[in-house]
């Protein structure tokens, strides 16, 4: 019988282990999988071209946090309420030059990161916790109703070289949750679980010098009688030393081995190492952010999760520029709703399907607020937006019942997806430029 262990195993290195064969010697997956027909085709052994290509790690949560509440551009309007809690005090911050106003910890953000954090004021049109997944899939806009992490994945896998193509869900804490993939659900992998299961004494990081060995040895023969000098030089190039495999898996363990529990900082810690290990280009996680606050007095737990959760976003950007990945990686966030932030929200807040704060940080955006929101049936909700500035606008040509699939357009174009592809997987909306940032 095949043990909870191996299946995981197999889930994340695929069948052999290709995987680890991968992170052992530095050659691409694909390449493993069929070196002959690489040589024989005379061609290099890696499957992409896209210089845009990101890895992505995808906040989503069906709860409808708060954070509508405590970004830029909802406080020009006196009479939107945020937290009166000091913490949360209204702070100057600058974006890409431009000053704005947000809850004093997004100002806590390093100003490298912050020139690249895009606050999307978007529509859902959605009241309903259940409904997280037809967000995901942007409404009824996707094609053959796959999710927007999954549209991601299918594009990036090929140009990253990944083991699988197929995202993975570290966080998700309800079947709304939930990631799908060509309409099956994927597991979902809790970081203890990814934990216990690498890290063990006979765990497979304890193996790689001797399988970057092995799998070298099986390739010598094909290497030198059917490889061109100029193959031979391309995969001496990505070979992987053995003193950079010892650094490798000593790194991958102290990673994994300080996970102690499944909350968001340990979320971000798998993910980071999941994306070194190159498993997928996709990585779903959870980071409350006040969650479903209907009875929130003082709108206390939206203040100490909004905290919290800024301080999560900050140690994983940190973490990523420690693994030199800042210029590889993008953080990518998408609600079920928002929440009203009109009069009378100070001890508690109610569902609103009008209004929705993404958020999107990495290299391939422009940072600043795209869209705005305007008074709306007794609350607020998002206004149109100018799709070649970002800029809310009564006069904006996207709107903002079309601001969910733009974004999720634009999200695809971040990344290098082609606007023929594009415009085949997101059926309404048009790509914000104003959010991009520039070749």
């Amino acid at each position: 019988m095949i043990t909870r262990r191996q299946g995981l195993m197999s889930m994340l290195f695929g069948s052999g282990m290709i995987g680890l064969r991968a992170l052992a010697t530095g050659l691409p997956a694909s390449f493993l999988l069929n070196p002959r027909r690489a040589f024989a085709d005379n061609q290099a052994p890696l499957c992409g071209s896209n210089a845009k290509a990101q890895y992505i790690i995808f906040n989503t949560s069906g709860n409808g946090d708060p954070i509508n509440a405590s970004v830029p551009g909802t406080y020009s309007d006196p009479n939107i309420v945020h937290s009166p809690d000091p913490t949360m005090a209204a702070t100057p911050l600058t974006i890409q030059g431009q000053n704005t106003t947000a809850a004093a910890p997004w100002a806590t953000l390093p100003q490298a990161v912050l020139d690249r954090t895009c606050f999307w004021h978007l529509m859902t049109n959605t009241p309903v916790h259940p409904k997280e997944p037809d967000v995901l899939k942007l409404m009824g806009t996707t094609a053959a109703g796959e999710m927007l992490p999954s549209l991601l994945a299918k594009q990036l896998a090929p140009c990253l070289g990944t083991i699988q193509s197929q995202p993975i869900s570290l966080g998700a804490t309800s079947p709304s949750e939930g990631i799908s993939y060509n309409g099956a659900p994927l597991p979902i992998i809790p970081p203890l679980a990814l934990k216990a299961t690498l890290t063990s004494a006979a765990g497979p990081l304890t193996n790689l010098q001797p399988l970057r060995d092995q799998t070298l040895n099986q390739l010598y023969d094909l290497y030198k009688n059917g490889a061109s000098p100029a193959q031979q030089a391309y995969v001496d190039s990505l070979v992987t030393s053995q003193t950079q495999v010892r650094n490798i898996n000593q790194s991958l363990l102290d990673m994994l081995s300080s996970i102690t529990d499944s909350t968001a900082n340990s979320q971000v810690l798998a993910a980071v190492t999941l994306i070194q290990m190159k498993v997928t280009p996709v990585i779903a996680i959870h980071i409350p952010f006040g969650g479903d606050n209907h009875t929130d007095v003082g709108l206390a737990a939206e203040t100490a999760q909004t905290v919290a959760g800024v301080a999560t976003i900050a140690a994983l950007m940190q973490q990523l520029a420690s693994a030199g990945l800042s210029d590889q990686v993008s953080l990518v966030s998408l609600n079920v709703f928002g929440r009203t932030i009109g009069p009378g929200n100070t001890n508690g807040r109610q569902h609103n399907q009008n209004h929705q704060v993404s958020i999107t940080i990495g290299k391939p955006f422009k940072g600043g607020v795209i869209g705005g929101v305007a008074p709306l049936q007794g609350d607020y909700g998002a206004v149109a937006i100018d799709s070649k500035t970002g800029l809310g606008s009564a006069n904006g040509d996207v709107h903002p019942i079309a601001s969910l699939a733009s974004y999720g357009q634009t999200v695809l174009a971040s990344v290098g997806v082609s606007p023929a592809i594009i415009a085949s997987d997101v059926s309404a909306g048009t790509v914000i430029a104003g959010a991009l940032a520039s070749p």
